[in-house]
């Protein structure tokens, strides 16, 4: 089976690199979306297609992230509630 990602000659080496492919941006504008990638990870991890220390590491951050999203929306409602808009 013939591999269809792309692929580079390294002009000092001359070997065959693989050509970076770019990735969609990841959408961590929300809770749900970052309980989406949070999810994506844990399969990724379990299927062994990365270490689980990064999976750790990277859950660790979206967990950051989550409760600094949960603090704005906490404080944004407070504000509406005050009056402050």
């Amino acid at each position: 089976m013939r591999n269809k990602q792309p692929i580079t000659l390294d002009g000092r080496s001359g070997n065959v690199v693989l050509t970076p492919t770019r990735t969609p941006p990841i959408k961590l504008d929300s809770l749900r979306h970052l309980r989406d990638e949070m999810g994506r990870v844990y399969r990724e991890a379990w299927a062994g297609k990365i270490d689980t220390q990064d999976a750790t590491r990277l859950v660790f951050v979206l967990g950051e992230l989550r409760k600094l999203y949960e603090v704005i929306e906490l404080e944004q409602r407070i504000d509406a509630l005050e009056g402050k808009s």
